[in-house]
């Protein structure tokens, strides 16, 4: 032991930190029971390169340049693509203010975090990030795209500083450089395991031909292997062949129990709809879709009524999508719960951890965390993540709870 804290007071931090000892709806952090070891300090195996707080060169304080957000001791870095094209300025404001909210949800945030426009290439999100490093920030939330965190990847890790990136692109992940976007492959893993249990035994894919298709694809074919399940057809589809393909599977829908459509709500409606056409019983074969199909446009659309997909419990998201219009007078993307739960994490880990806050043995703990929006989710030591995501089933209406989401991590 270190003599800092022991289990039972790290314990004690942990439920503290929500402000009244529980895990509120103001989505303050839990850490998951056994977790508590990982971060108290109990003769852990620190890796060689661990993370250490960065100290300026400098003995006089540097003043941070552009946007704060909160007045903590602690400083981190939130790497947003302001002036990036496309919608990247409008989904740079929501994260902007879903970090905030963050900070005022977290009794007693030990936070300071320096804004910065990661500006939505390689060399501007470096620079953002070397500003950072400079003013002291001792982990980096976002950035956003992946060719932004190629760019920030060398230069925190070059000053031992952690990357918590909001990419679901797992090319981007390494050590010390850390996704928290939904990983297809995760989604698909838990959705093989539902299926598996509810007895399904083969399965037809009708994939996007690519990139998020072939991740997809490539997921299918491990997790379908591990839980027993045999893959009759997969069928990469262009907008101009989407009907042949269609055609292709429905002609095999007696040998098979599901069909897998990741993609979301562009094109799921129309495959699910050319389906029945072709003669495919959507009551005895069962569609399944991935985080994509979390959308409101999926949950109203008749077509893929029975439809399986996987998604942090959506109530999670109802209370920090009202708490953020009272805020902010507007409604947050789902994408914006990314940068509350860096900086929910961020201040969590201030809190209970101390001097270790920021080593990769703590970032990656095995037991996970909890936070109040997306739930039960951990770091891998190679930088990927794994979620514990609930199971609903599309009514054409509110979707219906077909499985919780796990409180731990358990048989993963």
């Amino acid at each position: 032991m270190t003599g800092k804290t022991d289990r039972r007071s790290l314990g004690r931090i942990a439920r503290d930190a929500a402000g009244d000892g529980t895990m509120t709806r103001r989505g303050a952090l839990a850490l998951i029971g056994g977790g508590a070891a990982a971060l108290a300090g109990c003769s852990p195996s620190v890796p060689s390169r661990s993370f250490s707080p960065v100290t300026p060169l400098s003995t006089q304080p540097i003043v941070p340049t552009g946007e704060t957000i909160g007045t903590g001791s602690v400083r981190v870095a939130l790497l947003l693509p302001r002036t990036a094209q496309g919608n990247a300025a409008s989904l740079a404001s929501s994260m902007r203010n879903a970090a905030d909210l963050g900070i005022r949800d977290f009794t007693g945030a030990d936070l300071t975090v320096l804004v910065k426009d990661s500006g939505g290439t390689p060399q501007t999100a470096a620079a953002a990030a070397t500003a950072a490093v400079s003013e002291g920030a001792e982990a980096i939330l976002g950035p956003v795209f992946a060719a932004e965190v190629r760019g920030v990847g060398p230069v925190a890790l070059q000053a031992n500083v952690p990357v918590l990136s909001f990419s679901s692109d797992p090319s981007v992940a390494s050590s010390g450089v850390y996704v928290m976007g939904f990983l297809v492959d995760d989604q698909v893993r838990q959705m093989m395991a539902q299926a598996s249990s509810a007895g399904l035994r083969s399965i037809a894919a009708i994939i996007s031909d690519g990139a998020y298709g072939t991740l997809a694809e490539a997921a299918l074919r491990q997790s379908a292997a591990r839980y027993g399940i045999r893959i009759v057809q997969v069928e990469r589809f262009t907008s101009a062949d989407l009907s042949a393909k269609v055609s292709a599977v429905a002609a095999n829908r007696a040998q098979i129990d599901a069909v897998f459509i990741p993609d979301g709500p562009g094109s799921a409606p129309q495959i699910a709809q050319a389906l029945q056409s072709a003669g495919v019983d959507t009551r005895r074969v069962r569609m399944i879709g991935s985080g994509q199909w979390n959308d409101p446009g999926i949950y109203g659309n008749a077509a893929l009524a029975g439809g399986w997909f996987p998604a942090p419990e959506i109530a999670g998201f109802q209370s920090f999508a009202s708490r953020y219009q009272a805020a902010f007078g507007s409604a947050p993307p789902l994408t914006a719960t990314l940068a509350y739960d860096a900086v929910v994490l961020a201040a969590g880990l201030v809190r209970a951890a101390g001097s270790q806050r920021f080593q990769r043995s703590v970032i990656a703990s095995p037991e996970g965390f909890i936070s109040g929006v997306n739930g039960l989710f951990r770091f891998n030591a190679d930088g990927t993540n794994d979620r514990g995501l609930a199971v609903y089933e599309v009514t054409g209406g509110a979707p219906r709870l077909v499985a919780p989401a796990p409180r731990a991590f358990t048989g993963f």
